[in-house]
């Protein structure tokens, strides 16, 4: 039977992930914040505790802050371009999906973060995602609550444009995404530009583990002509599996591919066209997607 300090820590279980995701860009990172989080609110002294929630999100808070240090450097030495990874849910059992994988973990605004001091990322997830108190977001980041208000609002000049400004409408970007695929399968580069924004970006992290490219590919002529260009090699038209899933909120894929790479891909759809590809191929990145792949894929 667990004790009352373990119910607590569980009930605030999915908000407390919810935030170290977003601190992190990592849900295996995410995770070991939180279990070290478990062993420091169990060694604490909870009868001066009047708010357990704000308590263990400041706990959370500082601990991210920790490590997102260690993080910077590692990114800095990364092969290829980085992305978060992904939070997939399967697209039968979205109606169950928690605080952790809410919309606003896309992945234009996790890399939006990206590019915010660690101090202006914590105050902005805490005041503008989680809606936290100026004054809580102050005590938890051991500043000032005008110092608080400063790193807030330099955050949302940085980020504005990726945050969504409309609605999304989830029946239309999921056809959107299924004529992606089945057009993926044709490798026709025409219908593929049709379905790409102008200012559309290709994005692919292989991490220097798996074949990807390093930067960015701009533009729906490159990106229709590089789809198609794999898709003739048979390395996107008929994965050995593939599941339609949500990735970080948008409609996506997950698969294994022809050369035995698992893969997530997601597409960010804005007014009927593909703004944005995802494509994690790094392994490392992937480990906790595996409960969702048949046993009868070994990896």
């Amino acid at each position: 039977m667990r004790d009352t300090h373990s119910v607590t820590f569980e009930t605030h279980r999915s908000y407390l992930q919810g935030l170290a995701y977003r601190m992190l860009g990592s849900v295996s990172e995410a995770e070991d914040a939180l279990q070290d989080a478990y062993l420091r609110w169990h060694a604490i002294e909870h009868n001066t505790i009047g708010n357990a929630k704000a308590y263990l999100a400041r706990i959370v808070t500082r601990l991210c802050l920790d490590r997102l240090k260690a993080a910077r450097r590692t990114r800095e030495i990364y092969v290829g371009e980085w992305l978060p990874e992904p939070v997939v849910v399967d697209a039968d059992y979205v109606e169950h999906q928690s605080e952790y994988i809410a919309d606003d973990i896309s992945f234009a605004l996790m890399l939006a973060l990206e590019r915010l001091s660690p101090l202006e990322r914590a105050a902005y997830i805490l005041r503008e995602i989680f809606d936290v108190e100026f004054s809580e977001v102050a005590t938890a980041l051991n500043r000032s609550e005008a110092t608080c208000r400063q790193l807030v609002r330099r955050a949302r000049e940085h980020i504005a444009e990726a945050r969504p400004r409309f609605k999304v409408d989830k029946s239309e970007n999921a056809r959107i995404a299924s004529a992606f695929f089945a057009t993926l399968r044709t490798g026709d580069i025409s219908a593929l530009r049709d379905l790409l924004a102008d200012a559309a970006i290709f994005h692919s992290d292989g991490g220097g583990r798996k074949a990807a490219t390093l930067n960015p590919i701009h533009g729906p002529d490159r990106i229709s002509r590089l789809l198609a260009g794999l898709a003739k090699k048979n390395l996107l038209r008929s994965p050995l599996w593939s599941k339609t899933v949500l990735i970080n909120g948008a409609p996506g894929r997950l698969s294994i591919e022809q050369d035995g790479v698992l893969q997530s891909l997601a597409l960010d759809i804005r007014s009927s066209k593909i703004t944005a590809i995802y494509v994690t191929r790094n392994p490392d990145k992937l480990i906790h997607v595996r409960d969702l792949i048949p046993d009868t894929f070994e990896f």
